[in-house]
């Protein structure tokens, strides 16, 4: 259940939540979605949640908060969606682009001289989206980022050093 606290969150941040694999840009996945919950349903991690009356107009809608749960690339809910808000041609996990994870170089450890591989280790698009600059330092690859959000969820330091940020924030 997507709390109040999450809600006002999202606010004091300005992130959205992620959307769900093949998710078309939010206008048009607005638009298509009928808030069937195929999606969530089928998910087999329960990354994907339904966004409730404080998400104004996504109520309803498929959202994913990486922090929580992140998506794990198992590319179940796309060929569920009866409408098309979720494409079912994006069906190699490489090829998703659920949004784009940034790291902030003041908080994340290898910055501030600590050892830390979680991001690096656990990324699913494994030495290609996030690499190890001298063998320390994580960089993003945006090009490879899939946006899943699992780099953020294994992320050791409060709050999170490294943060997914949706398509709709990465455009805007």
């Amino acid at each position: 259940m997507i709390s109040l606290l999450k809600f006002l969150q999202s606010i004091i941040t300005g992130k959205t939540p992620l959307r769900p694999p093949g998710a078309l840009r939010e206008e048009e996945f607005l638009k298509r979605c009928i808030k069937c919950n195929k999606c969530a349903q089928i998910c087999p991690y329960f990354s994907i949640r339904i966004a409730h009356v404080e998400w104004g107009r996504s109520m309803g809608t498929p959202m994913i908060f990486a922090r929580d749960i992140p998506c794990y690339v198992c590319m179940k809910c796309t060929p569920v969606c009866p409408t098309g808000a979720l494409q079912n041609d994006v069906v190699e996990k490489e090829n998703v682009r659920m949004g784009i994870a940034k790291i902030n170089e003041e908080k994340c450890l290898p910055y501030l001289d600590v050892i830390c591989r979680a991001c690096f280790e656990n990324c699913p698009i494994f030495r290609e989206a996030i690499i190890l600059e001298d063998e320390l330092l994580p960089k993003v690859i945006e090009e490879k980022c899939i946006g899943c959000g699992i780099c953020e969820r294994v992320c050791p330091v409060e709050g999170s050093a490294i943060i997914v940020y949706s398509k709709e924030e990465i455009t805007v």
